[in-house]
């Protein structure tokens, strides 16, 4: 069922199926499910969300509203304005920003109520200089490196970082694993010995470590928070086995034209796919400005993605172009390809990993790119059936 702009906030905008030319629908039930499936295997400890870069591309309020709903309540998000963002949702929930203290940004962090991730002795300092002038003790989250190289404390600076906390309340600590989907890796156990050695200096604080793909190791380093993202929003966290996760979204494009061609022509710029016999072909309202990767373009060197239609898998022929791509469609029923028609290019038969290794990227960014341009709708259904 669809959720009605009077229900829930506007979560979807109504629109005329027969008009739209590209619809991405967001399946909340599921987001739900992957989130109570995170929180059992982690047992006792609680499960947050990352929310960063608008849900993932997936739309920051409805997705918090449908989280919240579901029983969580500490978010991550990237920026203040990330945050502020969410902080106007929810009261309740806790939202720790990951980039931290941002030069000017302390006075803005404090107003929404929101909780910088601290990773340099600079934000510990201005963190504390405020949270004196406030005459209050101001909560953080302290981010160590374990291997990231990106972020945060080093992992023997944490006896004199823990010293010089004494003018804040932290009330997380964390790092980040490098290499959490490969379970077999030396790298993970390097880390999680470092993380122990940090522990130790912040005894009564609670830690995380896991993001999606680290919920699933078998050393289950799930400490006291979960920070799962990418799982959530049915990308596979275990790249090695069947994913564990539900399908979350559903794109669909429209067919605009249907047309024959002959051998020898050919489609698209620069006529990098030629016919190699008489063939149907259909041109779809979405390109690369829509979030479509160039990269998932086919020609003589690699195969290209492919969308799914009435029980057929039809690859894209020619270049992905701004506003368009063109599949093959010879091999499937005259009777079901038809001008009007929604074509499947993501959801239950196309994942979200099965698109980014055809266009040789990852699924976080084929998420995060999901364009602009489509209509969106979020709906509410029953997945007690399909429940693992």
């Amino acid at each position: 069922m669809t959720l009605s702009d009077n229900k829930n906030a506007s979560l979807s905008r109504a629109c005329d199926a027969e008009a739209e030319t590209a619809l991405l629908t967001i399946n909340l039930s599921a987001l739900k499910a992957n989130w109570r499936k995170l929180k059992s295997i982690g047992a006792n400890a609680e499960c947050g969300a990352v929310i960063k870069a608008n849900a993932y591309g997936l739309g920051y309020a409805p997705v918090m509203r449908a989280l919240h709903e579901a029983g969580c309540r500490k978010f991550f998000v990237a920026t203040i304005a990330e945050g502020e963002a969410a902080r106007q949702l929810f009261s309740d929930a806790t939202i720790f920003v990951l980039d931290g203290i941002v030069i000017g940004g302390a006075n803005r962090l404090v107003a929404a109520q929101l909780t910088p991730i601290i990773g340099s002795y600079e934000e510990l300092e201005d963190w504390s200089r405020l949270s004196t002038q406030l005459g209050r003790k101001l909560q953080a989250g302290i981010h160590f490196d374990t291997g990231m190289r990106r972020l945060g404390f080093g992992a023997l600076e944490a006896a004199h970082v823990a010293q010089l906390c004494r003018k804040i309340e932290p009330i997380l600590i964390l790092s980040h694993f490098v290499s959490a989907q490969i379970e077999h890796c030396d790298l993970n156990i390097k880390q999680l010995s470092q993380f122990d050695v940090i522990r130790r200096q912040f005894p009564n604080i609670a830690a995380s470590m896991a993001n999606s793909s680290a919920v699933f190791l078998s050393q289950r380093p799930h400490f006291d928070l979960l920070r799962p993202g990418y799982a959530l929003y049915g990308g596979n966290p275990t790249p090695a086995v069947k994913n564990p996760m539900q399908s979350v979204i559903t794109l669909q494009a429209r067919i605009l034209v249907v047309r024959d061609i002959e051998a020898g022509d050919c489609v698209g710029y620069d006529a990098t796919w030629i016919a190699s016999r008489p063939s149907k072909i259909a041109t779809l309202a979405i390109g690369y400005a829509d979030g479509l990767h160039l990269s998932a373009s086919g020609d003589k060197h690699k195969p290209a993605a492919k969308a799914f239609m009435n029980g057929h898998y039809c690859p894209y022929i020619g270049r992905v172009s701004m506003d368009y791509i063109v599949i093959d469609v010879t091999d499937a029923p005259d009777s079901s390809v038809k001008r009007g028609d929604l074509v499947e290019l993501l959801g239950p038969h196309i994942s979200i990993d099965d698109f980014a290794a055809a266009a040789n990227v990852i699924g976080y960014e084929v998420l995060t790119r999901l364009g602009a341009r489509y209509t969106r709708q979020y709906i509410e259904e029953d997945l007690s059936a399909l429940a693992p």
